[in-house]
């Protein structure tokens, strides 16, 4: 038996869990997650009209995939589009070392991994871009 999973919300804080949307009340809140399932916090959502990058773009492609638990189909097709074009926009070896194991993570159905990974992307980006991380 593992270990649940706890989450600490700030007042006010939404996460997704299983794809229903839980906002926590005025008060700082804890919940106990005791099976598994597919979690992802406000401020790690990436809304459609905010992925404008390539990575960004992947960085969605790949959300959606893990929050629908899909692992191949449209969404992975998407997600394979959108690290292709993430691939072409980079110059660095390392970025593209990032992509490619995003990549492997998105084919072997790992997608909380994949989306943690293009997280690291985007801050790599950003900061080449010299953009500020949002």
């Amino acid at each position: 038996m593992s270990l649940p999973l706890k989450l600490s919300l700030k007042p006010g804080e939404a996460v997704i869990v299983n794809g229903a949307v839980l906002r926590n009340g005025e008060r700082r809140g804890t919940l106990l997650l005791a099976n598994r399932s597919r979690v992802l916090r406000e401020k790690d959502i990436l809304r459609p009209d905010d992925a404008v990058s390539a990575s960004e773009r992947a960085y969605f492609a790949i959300m959606q995939m893990y929050l629908t638990d899909e692992i191949d189909g449209p969404l992975y097709d998407q997600a394979a589009s959108a690290l292709s074009a993430a691939l072409s926009s980079v110059e660095s070896d390392e970025m593209r070392a990032m992509i490619l194991s995003i990549s492997k993570a998105c084919a072997a159905g790992e997608t909380y991994k994949a989306i943690s990974e293009c997280r690291k992307l985007m801050k790599h980006v950003r900061a080449a871009t010299g953009e500020a991380d949002a």
